[in-house]
Protein backbone atom coordinates (compact mmCIF):
# COMPACT_ATOMS: atom_id res chain seq x y z
CA UNK A 1 0.00 0.00 0.00
CA UNK A 2 2.95 2.38 0.86
CA UNK A 3 4.30 1.57 -2.81
CA UNK A 4 1.14 2.57 -4.74
CA UNK A 5 1.11 5.74 -2.55
CA UNK A 6 4.74 6.86 -3.17
CA UNK A 7 4.37 5.53 -6.90
CA UNK A 8 1.60 8.10 -7.41
CA UNK A 9 3.22 11.34 -5.34
CA UNK A 10 6.11 10.89 -7.46
CA UNK A 11 3.97 10.55 -10.85
CA UNK A 12 2.40 14.04 -9.55
CA UNK A 13 5.54 15.55 -8.77
CA UNK A 14 6.34 14.95 -12.34
CA UNK A 15 3.74 16.64 -13.51
CA UNK A 16 3.32 19.99 -11.15
CA UNK A 17 1.66 22.76 -13.15
CA UNK A 18 -1.00 19.55 -14.45
CA UNK A 19 -1.73 18.54 -11.08
CA UNK A 20 -2.12 22.03 -9.30
CA UNK A 21 -4.45 22.96 -12.70
CA UNK A 22 -6.66 19.56 -11.59
CA UNK A 23 -6.79 20.13 -7.81
CA UNK A 24 -8.20 23.97 -8.34
CA UNK A 25 -11.55 23.29 -8.45
CA UNK A 26 -11.19 20.43 -5.75
CA UNK A 27 -10.25 23.01 -3.56
CA UNK A 28 -12.72 25.61 -4.28
CA UNK A 29 -15.32 23.35 -3.72
CA UNK A 30 -13.90 22.16 -0.30
CA UNK A 31 -13.17 25.83 0.53
CA UNK A 32 -16.97 26.75 0.02
CA UNK A 33 -18.39 23.90 1.92
CA UNK A 34 -15.87 24.41 4.68
CA UNK A 35 -16.21 27.79 5.14
CA UNK A 36 -19.96 27.63 5.07
CA UNK A 37 -20.45 24.79 7.47
CA UNK A 38 -18.37 25.99 10.05
CA UNK A 39 -20.19 29.71 10.04
CA UNK A 40 -23.71 27.79 9.98
CA UNK A 41 -22.57 25.43 12.54
CA UNK A 42 -21.14 28.82 14.80
CA UNK A 43 -24.52 30.39 14.57
CA UNK A 44 -26.22 27.22 15.38
CA UNK A 45 -23.75 27.20 18.77
CA UNK A 46 -25.19 30.84 19.58
CA UNK A 47 -28.25 30.05 19.12
CA UNK A 48 -28.15 27.13 21.61
CA UNK A 49 -26.79 29.10 23.92
CA UNK A 50 -29.06 31.73 24.22
CA UNK A 51 -31.63 29.31 24.57
CA UNK A 52 -29.81 27.02 27.24
CA UNK A 53 -29.43 30.79 29.14
CA UNK A 54 -33.55 31.41 28.82
CA UNK A 55 -34.34 27.88 29.93
CA UNK A 56 -36.38 24.99 28.30
CA UNK A 57 -39.37 25.52 30.60
CA UNK A 58 -40.46 28.79 28.88
CA UNK A 59 -43.34 29.00 25.97
CA UNK A 60 -43.86 32.03 23.74
CA UNK A 61 -47.11 32.47 22.42
CA UNK A 62 -47.73 35.29 19.64
CA UNK A 63 -50.39 36.51 16.79
CA UNK A 64 -50.05 34.32 13.84
CA UNK A 65 -49.01 37.30 11.16
CA UNK A 66 -46.46 39.36 8.86
CA UNK A 67 -45.35 41.83 11.76
CA UNK A 68 -42.55 41.06 13.84
CA UNK A 69 -42.49 38.81 16.66
CA UNK A 70 -45.43 40.76 19.44
CA UNK A 71 -46.25 43.52 17.04
CA UNK A 72 -49.20 45.68 17.67
CA UNK A 73 -50.82 47.75 14.95
CA UNK A 74 -53.66 49.80 15.17
CA UNK A 75 -55.81 47.42 12.52
CA UNK A 76 -55.51 44.18 14.59
CA UNK A 77 -55.70 42.51 17.59
CA UNK A 78 -52.91 39.82 18.48
CA UNK A 79 -53.46 39.03 21.73
CA UNK A 80 -55.55 40.35 24.82
CA UNK A 81 -55.70 40.32 28.70
CA UNK A 82 -57.91 37.86 28.47
CA UNK A 83 -55.80 35.56 26.74
CA UNK A 84 -53.25 36.09 29.49
CA UNK A 85 -56.05 35.26 32.14
CA UNK A 86 -56.43 31.83 30.01
CA UNK A 87 -53.07 30.90 29.94
CA UNK A 88 -52.31 32.02 33.77
CA UNK A 89 -55.14 29.26 35.11
CA UNK A 90 -53.55 26.31 32.53
CA UNK A 91 -52.21 23.60 35.02
CA UNK A 92 -48.48 23.29 34.79
CA UNK A 93 -47.71 27.58 34.31
CA UNK A 94 -45.91 28.48 36.77
CA UNK A 95 -46.57 32.20 35.98
CA UNK A 96 -47.01 34.21 32.52
CA UNK A 97 -47.03 37.66 31.21
CA UNK A 98 -46.96 39.87 28.08
CA UNK A 99 -45.09 42.64 26.55
CA UNK A 100 -45.90 45.11 23.62
CA UNK A 101 -43.56 45.95 20.57
CA UNK A 102 -44.24 48.20 17.61
CA UNK A 103 -42.06 50.57 15.58
CA UNK A 104 -42.55 54.28 16.61
CA UNK A 105 -40.36 57.91 16.02
CA UNK A 106 -37.50 57.85 18.16
CA UNK A 107 -36.21 61.66 18.41
CA UNK A 108 -32.71 62.96 19.76
CA UNK A 109 -32.51 66.75 19.63
CA UNK A 110 -33.88 67.43 15.76
CA UNK A 111 -32.64 63.93 14.73
CA UNK A 112 -35.36 60.86 14.05
CA UNK A 113 -34.95 57.19 13.88
CA UNK A 114 -37.74 54.52 13.40
CA UNK A 115 -36.93 52.33 16.04
CA UNK A 116 -38.86 49.15 17.93
CA UNK A 117 -40.07 49.99 20.85
CA UNK A 118 -40.55 47.82 23.35
CA UNK A 119 -43.37 47.86 26.44
CA UNK A 120 -42.79 45.30 29.41
CA UNK A 121 -42.89 45.17 32.93
CA UNK A 122 -40.53 43.68 36.18
CA UNK A 123 -42.70 40.33 35.72
CA UNK A 124 -42.03 40.05 32.50
CA UNK A 125 -37.90 40.22 32.89
CA UNK A 126 -37.68 38.03 35.92
CA UNK A 127 -39.23 35.58 33.41
CA UNK A 128 -36.16 35.72 31.06
CA UNK A 129 -34.49 35.90 34.04
CA UNK A 130 -30.38 36.79 34.03
CA UNK A 131 -29.88 36.74 30.14
CA UNK A 132 -27.64 38.57 27.90
CA UNK A 133 -30.61 40.16 26.09
CA UNK A 134 -32.01 41.64 29.16
CA UNK A 135 -28.15 42.69 31.07
CA UNK A 136 -28.00 45.99 31.55
CA UNK A 137 -23.75 47.88 31.00
CA UNK A 138 -24.87 50.87 31.95
CA UNK A 139 -27.22 52.13 34.47
CA UNK A 140 -30.30 50.28 35.51
CA UNK A 141 -33.10 48.30 34.29
CA UNK A 142 -36.53 49.38 33.98
CA UNK A 143 -38.97 49.36 36.94
CA UNK A 144 -42.66 49.45 37.28
CA UNK A 145 -43.61 52.96 37.89
CA UNK A 146 -40.83 54.51 36.02
CA UNK A 147 -43.60 56.36 33.68
CA UNK A 148 -41.00 58.42 32.21
CA UNK A 149 -38.00 56.99 31.54
CA UNK A 150 -36.67 54.13 29.48
CA UNK A 151 -34.04 51.41 28.94
CA UNK A 152 -31.91 51.86 25.76
CA UNK A 153 -30.29 49.51 22.98
CA UNK A 154 -26.06 49.74 23.05
CA UNK A 155 -26.18 51.86 19.41
CA UNK A 156 -28.07 54.64 20.54
CA UNK A 157 -25.34 55.36 23.28
CA UNK A 158 -22.37 53.70 22.09
CA UNK A 159 -22.86 52.77 18.49
CA UNK A 160 -23.66 55.19 15.62
CA UNK A 161 -27.25 55.79 15.74
CA UNK A 162 -27.15 59.45 16.73
CA UNK A 163 -24.78 62.02 15.67
CA UNK A 164 -25.25 64.01 18.64
CA UNK A 165 -24.66 62.53 22.05
CA UNK A 166 -26.67 60.09 24.26
CA UNK A 167 -26.47 58.70 27.07
CA UNK A 168 -27.58 57.90 30.62
CA UNK A 169 -29.55 60.88 31.59
CA UNK A 170 -30.03 62.64 28.66
CA UNK A 171 -33.79 62.69 26.98
CA UNK A 172 -35.50 60.99 24.36
CA UNK A 173 -38.89 62.22 22.60
CA UNK A 174 -41.16 59.02 21.60
CA UNK A 175 -44.95 60.35 20.64
CA UNK A 176 -44.64 63.80 21.30
CA UNK A 177 -43.19 62.93 25.26
CA UNK A 178 -39.73 63.61 26.62
CA UNK A 179 -38.02 59.86 28.78
CA UNK A 180 -35.08 60.00 30.03
CA UNK A 181 -32.71 57.66 29.88
CA UNK A 182 -31.98 55.39 32.71
CA UNK A 183 -29.93 52.73 31.30
CA UNK A 184 -28.37 50.86 27.95
CA UNK A 185 -28.84 46.96 27.19
CA UNK A 186 -26.14 44.92 26.81
CA UNK A 187 -24.47 44.53 22.71
CA UNK A 188 -26.91 42.01 21.06
CA UNK A 189 -25.16 41.91 17.72
CA UNK A 190 -28.35 42.99 15.58
CA UNK A 191 -29.86 45.97 14.74
CA UNK A 192 -33.34 45.53 15.42
CA UNK A 193 -32.32 44.81 19.28
CA UNK A 194 -29.50 47.45 19.60
CA UNK A 195 -31.21 50.40 18.33
CA UNK A 196 -34.38 49.33 20.49
CA UNK A 197 -36.18 51.17 23.22
CA UNK A 198 -37.61 49.76 26.04
CA UNK A 199 -40.97 51.60 27.88
CA UNK A 200 -42.67 50.58 31.13
CA UNK A 201 -45.69 48.42 30.25
CA UNK A 202 -47.98 50.95 31.48
CA UNK A 203 -46.85 53.94 29.76
CA UNK A 204 -46.68 52.40 26.18
CA UNK A 205 -50.01 51.56 26.41
CA UNK A 206 -51.00 55.23 26.95
CA UNK A 207 -49.05 56.82 24.67
CA UNK A 208 -50.01 53.95 21.80
CA UNK A 209 -53.66 53.33 22.80
CA UNK A 210 -53.24 49.77 23.04
CA UNK A 211 -56.11 49.14 25.33
CA UNK A 212 -55.61 45.57 26.72
CA UNK A 213 -53.57 44.17 23.93
CA UNK A 214 -50.94 42.05 24.21
CA UNK A 215 -48.25 41.59 21.47
CA UNK A 216 -46.26 38.33 22.93
CA UNK A 217 -46.80 36.36 25.88
CA UNK A 218 -44.02 34.43 27.89
CA UNK A 219 -44.61 31.42 30.42
CA UNK A 220 -42.97 30.04 32.72
CA UNK A 221 -44.29 26.09 33.46
CA UNK A 222 -43.75 24.85 36.87
CA UNK A 223 -41.25 22.47 37.60
CA UNK A 224 -42.03 18.77 36.81
CA UNK A 225 -44.24 19.46 34.01
CA UNK A 226 -43.49 19.03 29.88
CA UNK A 227 -43.05 21.85 28.36
CA UNK A 228 -44.37 20.69 25.47
CA UNK A 229 -47.43 19.24 26.71
CA UNK A 230 -48.18 23.01 28.68
CA UNK A 231 -47.76 24.16 25.27
CA UNK A 232 -50.76 21.88 23.56
CA UNK A 233 -52.91 22.35 27.04
CA UNK A 234 -52.07 26.20 26.01
CA UNK A 235 -53.32 26.03 22.60
CA UNK A 236 -57.01 23.84 23.57
CA UNK A 237 -57.62 26.56 26.15
CA UNK A 238 -57.03 29.74 23.43
CA UNK A 239 -58.58 27.99 20.80
CA UNK A 240 -62.14 27.27 23.32
CA UNK A 241 -61.53 30.64 24.56
CA UNK A 242 -61.45 32.63 21.01
CA UNK A 243 -63.58 30.02 19.47
CA UNK A 244 -61.63 29.12 16.58
CA UNK A 245 -61.11 25.25 15.16
CA UNK A 246 -57.87 23.64 15.55
CA UNK A 247 -55.16 24.68 12.89
CA UNK A 248 -57.32 27.74 11.71
CA UNK A 249 -55.71 29.66 14.71
CA UNK A 250 -54.94 33.13 14.88
CA UNK A 251 -51.96 32.65 17.07
CA UNK A 252 -49.41 29.98 17.76
CA UNK A 253 -47.81 28.38 20.97
CA UNK A 254 -44.33 27.03 20.61
CA UNK A 255 -42.04 25.91 24.00
CA UNK A 256 -38.32 27.34 23.43
CA UNK A 257 -37.14 23.91 23.04
CA UNK A 258 -39.92 23.46 19.33
CA UNK A 259 -38.32 27.10 19.07
CA UNK A 260 -34.94 25.48 18.84
CA UNK A 261 -35.67 22.98 16.65
CA UNK A 262 -36.96 25.39 14.30
CA UNK A 263 -34.48 27.06 13.99
CA UNK A 264 -32.28 23.95 13.66
CA UNK A 265 -34.27 22.56 10.62
CA UNK A 266 -33.79 25.88 8.88
CA UNK A 267 -30.22 25.82 9.30
CA UNK A 268 -30.09 22.70 8.01
CA UNK A 269 -31.89 23.46 4.87
CA UNK A 270 -29.72 26.46 4.32
CA UNK A 271 -26.79 24.45 4.84
CA UNK A 272 -27.94 21.86 2.33
CA UNK A 273 -28.42 24.64 -0.24
CA UNK A 274 -24.94 26.04 0.19
CA UNK A 275 -23.29 22.38 0.24
CA UNK A 276 -24.93 21.96 -3.15
CA UNK A 277 -24.22 24.86 -5.04
CA UNK A 278 -20.50 24.25 -3.85
CA UNK A 279 -21.04 20.72 -4.58
CA UNK A 280 -20.69 21.93 -7.84
CA UNK A 281 -17.38 23.24 -8.10
CA UNK A 282 -16.47 19.86 -6.97
CA UNK A 283 -17.98 18.22 -9.38
CA UNK A 284 -16.41 20.15 -12.24
CA UNK A 285 -13.04 19.53 -10.06
CA UNK A 286 -13.55 15.49 -10.23
CA UNK A 287 -14.03 16.32 -14.02
CA UNK A 288 -10.94 18.00 -14.48
CA UNK A 289 -9.17 14.66 -12.51
CA UNK A 290 -10.58 12.21 -14.97
CA UNK A 291 -9.74 14.46 -17.86
CA UNK A 292 -6.15 14.28 -16.03
CA UNK A 293 -6.03 10.83 -15.34
CA UNK A 294 -7.24 9.72 -19.01
CA UNK A 295 -4.33 12.35 -20.26
CA UNK A 296 -1.29 10.19 -18.02
CA UNK A 297 -2.68 6.69 -19.58
CA UNK A 298 -2.10 7.60 -22.72
CA UNK A 299 1.24 9.53 -21.58
CA UNK A 300 2.20 6.39 -19.52
CA UNK A 301 0.92 3.57 -22.20
CA UNK A 302 4.71 2.29 -22.74
CA UNK A 303 5.20 2.15 -18.81
CA UNK A 304 2.11 0.52 -18.44
CA UNK A 305 2.99 -2.51 -20.78
CA UNK A 306 6.78 -2.32 -19.39
CA UNK A 307 4.97 -2.96 -15.90
CA UNK A 308 2.64 -5.56 -17.31
CA UNK A 309 5.16 -7.23 -19.14
CA UNK A 310 7.59 -8.05 -15.83
CA UNK A 311 5.01 -9.36 -13.62
CA UNK A 312 2.60 -6.16 -13.05
CA UNK A 313 -1.03 -7.45 -12.55
CA UNK A 314 -4.00 -5.68 -13.65
CA UNK A 315 -5.10 -4.53 -9.88
CA UNK A 316 -2.05 -3.13 -9.31
CA UNK A 317 -2.06 -1.18 -12.50
CA UNK A 318 -5.68 -0.38 -11.24
CA UNK A 319 -4.20 0.83 -7.64
CA UNK A 320 -1.58 3.08 -8.76
CA UNK A 321 -4.00 5.28 -11.05
CA UNK A 322 -6.88 4.92 -8.34
CA UNK A 323 -4.16 6.53 -5.58
CA UNK A 324 -2.93 9.27 -7.68
CA UNK A 325 -6.87 10.59 -8.64
CA UNK A 326 -7.31 10.00 -4.82
CA UNK A 327 -4.18 11.94 -4.20
CA UNK A 328 -5.44 14.37 -6.32
CA UNK A 329 -8.28 15.07 -4.71
CA UNK A 330 -6.83 14.85 -0.74
CA UNK A 331 -4.47 17.55 -1.65
CA UNK A 332 -6.73 19.79 -2.84
CA UNK A 333 -8.80 18.81 -0.12
CA UNK A 334 -6.14 20.02 2.09
CA UNK A 335 -5.60 23.00 1.04
CA UNK A 336 -9.21 23.52 0.71
CA UNK A 337 -9.67 23.05 4.50
CA UNK A 338 -6.87 25.53 5.32
CA UNK A 339 -8.50 28.59 2.58
CA UNK A 340 -11.83 27.51 3.90
CA UNK A 341 -10.29 28.50 7.70
CA UNK A 342 -9.15 31.58 6.76
CA UNK A 343 -12.74 32.60 5.16
CA UNK A 344 -14.75 31.54 7.93
CA UNK A 345 -12.14 32.91 10.49
CA UNK A 346 -11.35 35.96 8.29
CA UNK A 347 -15.91 36.37 8.28
CA UNK A 348 -15.63 36.15 12.17
CA UNK A 349 -13.43 38.66 12.76
CA UNK A 350 -15.47 41.05 10.23
CA UNK A 351 -18.63 40.53 11.85
CA UNK A 352 -16.95 40.20 15.31
CA UNK A 353 -14.34 43.37 15.51
CA UNK A 354 -15.71 45.97 12.68
CA UNK A 355 -19.44 44.87 13.05
CA UNK A 356 -19.62 44.03 16.41
CA UNK A 357 -22.09 40.96 15.65
CA UNK A 358 -21.03 38.42 18.66
CA UNK A 359 -23.34 35.28 16.68
CA UNK A 360 -21.46 35.02 13.59
CA UNK A 361 -18.63 32.42 14.64
CA UNK A 362 -16.51 29.83 12.90
CA UNK A 363 -16.65 26.49 14.58
CA UNK A 364 -14.46 24.28 13.05
CA UNK A 365 -15.20 20.95 14.57
CA UNK A 366 -12.46 17.55 13.89
CA UNK A 367 -15.53 16.00 12.24
CA UNK A 368 -16.22 18.80 9.78
CA UNK A 369 -12.32 18.73 8.61
CA UNK A 370 -12.16 14.84 8.49
CA UNK A 371 -15.34 14.77 6.69
CA UNK A 372 -13.76 17.11 4.14
CA UNK A 373 -10.73 15.63 3.27
CA UNK A 374 -12.04 12.24 3.18
CA UNK A 375 -14.98 13.56 0.85
CA UNK A 376 -12.48 15.26 -1.45
CA UNK A 377 -10.06 11.97 -1.55
CA UNK A 378 -13.06 10.35 -2.54
CA UNK A 379 -14.07 12.49 -4.90
CA UNK A 380 -10.97 12.03 -6.44
CA UNK A 381 -10.64 8.36 -5.89
CA UNK A 382 -14.20 7.72 -8.20
CA UNK A 383 -12.69 10.42 -10.84
CA UNK A 384 -10.21 7.76 -11.27
CA UNK A 385 -12.31 4.93 -11.86
CA UNK A 386 -13.01 4.96 -15.62
CA UNK A 387 -9.36 6.05 -16.15
CA UNK A 388 -7.65 3.11 -14.44
CA UNK A 389 -10.28 0.51 -15.60
CA UNK A 390 -8.95 1.79 -19.49
CA UNK A 391 -5.37 1.40 -18.06
CA UNK A 392 -5.56 -2.45 -16.59
CA UNK A 393 -7.43 -2.68 -20.28
CA UNK A 394 -4.14 -2.05 -21.93
CA UNK A 395 -2.70 -4.95 -23.43
CA UNK A 396 1.78 -5.11 -23.18
CA UNK A 397 2.72 -6.32 -26.48
CA UNK A 398 0.36 -3.15 -27.58
CA UNK A 399 1.53 -0.91 -25.42
CA UNK A 400 5.17 -1.72 -25.95
CA UNK A 401 4.88 -0.60 -29.25
CA UNK A 402 2.55 2.71 -28.62
CA UNK A 403 4.14 5.67 -30.36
Amino acid sequence: MKSYFFLAFNNLKRRKLRAWLTILGIFIGIAAVVSLISLGQGLQAFINEQFEQVGGDKILIQSKTFAPPGSVTEKELLLTKDDLKVVLDVSGVEDAEGALIRTGLAINRKEQEIVFINGLNEKYLEIFGDIDAVEIVEGRQLRDGDRSKIVVGYNHVFGNLWDKDVGVGRDIEIKGKEFEIIGVLKKQGNPGDDNSIWIEKETFKEIFNTGDDEGVIIVKTRAGFNPERVAENIAKKLRNARNEREGEETFSVQSFSQLLETFTDIFAVIQAVFVGIAAISLIVGGVGIMNTMYTSVLERTKEIGTMKAIGAKNSDIFKIFLFESGLLGFVGGVIGVFIGIIIGKGIEYIATIQLGSPFIKAVFGLPLIIGALAFSFFVGAISGVLPAMQATKLKPAEALRYE
